[in-house]
């Protein structure tokens, strides 16, 4: 199987290879990125590389180290940065250089991996890398610009409230500004790997890269072993699963057991509590959900600054005792509620590649995703349902037929978990950053 290729060194290949991650996000700090990093990092050692991670330092962490997981092969650096909203990313970028020149003298680094675009470096710092260290690969996770016609496209919708979160009315304001970084990194990097086609798309489109840019787009992969189906012929999975569903509305007994025909269904939603993650958009769809599943539930896991507006709103629309918004919950518990869910639902209004779906495609659980951007090129009448973005109406209507149809859920929950499998791995994706790492 494609996700069982290269797992070792010797099956790669290549010779050893010292790399430095730069990196804005690290364990303890969970993001997107974060995870993203934490996980090929981990896999690129297994392959026998070396890897140190730069990254932004946090306060809990540098007085209690044990907070930064440990990977045999990785060693993490935290630096200083300035925090402002979008200047941390110039000087996290300052502070990380010193930091990586350093480090290169003293143990040399054979291959940099900058994580754009939480790092901001000039055209000057990309060319002084590549003259003193070498091979400078960049991911692309999505760009400034794209964060703010998608919080102008979240206000279209009436979903936005970005004058109340500094960083977001951050990114609106200094976007076009902190987008000449982003353009140094196109024109300044050995190759550029954007997570998904539409990312590379953004990217061609606001970047005037140059006709020799090198460019390859690999989408990042999820954790399969955290992320699995769940296993109701195991009496300890079971009782995780039975525990996890009663905590939300009153699951009938086919939802107890498992059983897809159930009348009390459990919708899921992932992500920050920010304007473009489209939640409102999911809870005006939520009074024509339930006038097709009156026993629904939805759950939406996330942090943010919207939690009371959103609060506010299922209220008004008569759906606060069908919706339960957690803040946050320990990754074993989110992993079990993603397997216990009946479909997940991901409304987002802008997205550089968004891994939601594929947590939920791993998990065996069927994903309902807005046909735009990245997110079709991962879900599609396959493996799950698309909707139009921004409409209550289309979201409600594909969610309510999925529901109706218990064995085409069975048939997605098996597609969508192999496709995971064999396309959305960590192990693929460090093969393939090996690779960029040597040329």
């Amino acid at each position: 199987m494609a996700c069982e290729a290269v797992t070792s060194l010797e099956a790669w290949g290549g010779e050893k290879m010292h790399i430095a991650m730069l990196s804005g996000e690290y364990p303890p700090r969970w993001g997107g990125m974060g995870s993203t990093v934490f996980h090929l990092s981990g896999a690129l050692a297994k392959m026998g590389h070396k890897i140190t991670v730069i990254t932004r330092s946090e306060a809990k962490a540098r007085k209690d180290p044990s907070l930064i997981p440990k990977q045999d092969g990785v060693t993490v650096r935290m630096v200083k940065w300035a925090k402002i909203p979008m200047a941390f990313t110039r000087s996290y970028g300052r502070h990380a250089l010193k930091e990586l020149l350093t480090l290169h003298k003293r143990d040399p680094i054979d291959a940099v991996h900058v994580h754009a675009p939480m790092i901001s470096w000039t055209p000057k710092q990309f060319s002084q890398v590549r003259a003193e260290i070498g091979n400078v690969t960049t991911s692309l996770h999505g760009s400034w610009l794209g964060e703010r016609d998608g919080m102008v496209r979240a206000a279209k919708y009436g979903e936005s409230a970005t004058w109340k979160n500094p960083n977001d009315l951050a990114i609106l304001l200094t976007a076009k500004h902190y987008a000449k970084y982003e353009r140094a990194a196109v024109c300044g990097s050995t190759v550029c790997v954007p997570n998904s086609e539409a990312t590379k798309r953004d990217f061609e489109s606001r970047y005037n890269p140059p006709e020799n840019w090198r460019v390859e787009v690999v989408r990042w992969g999820v954790d399969v072993e955290m992320f699995r189906p769940q296993n109701h012929d195991d009496e300890d999975s079971q009782i995780a699963h039975e525990k996890m569903r009663n905590r939300y509305g009153q699951p009938d007994e086919a939802a107890l057991s498992g059983g897809a025909e159930t009348n009390t269904p459990l919708l899921l939603a992932v992500g920050r509590l920010a304007g473009r993650k489209g939640f409102r958009t999911l809870l005006r769809a939520m009074p024509r959900i339930l006038a097709n599943n009156s026993g629904a539930h939805l759950v939406i896991v996330g942090r943010g600054h919207m939690r009371k507006t959103l609060l506010k709103q299922a209220k008004k629309l008569g759906i606060q005792n069908a919706v339960t918004i957690e803040s946050g919950m320990p990754f074993e518990d989110l992993a079990q509620l993603f397997r216990s869910a009946d479909l997940c639902v991901y409304p987002s209004l802008y997205e550089g590649q968004g891994l939601i779906p594929l947590e939920a495609m791993a998990s065996g659980t069927p994903c309902a995703t807005v046909n735009d951007g990245p997110l079709p090129e991962m879900v599609d009448e396959s493996v799950g349902a698309l909707f139009e973005v921004g409409s209550p109406v289309s979201l409600a209507n594909e969610v309510n037929n999925l529901l109706a149809n218990y064995e085409k859920r069975a048939i997605f929950a098996e597609a969508g978990r192999k496709r995971v499998v064999s396309e959305y791995t960590y192990d693929l994706n460090a093969t393939k950053y090996a690779n960029f790492y040597a040329e």
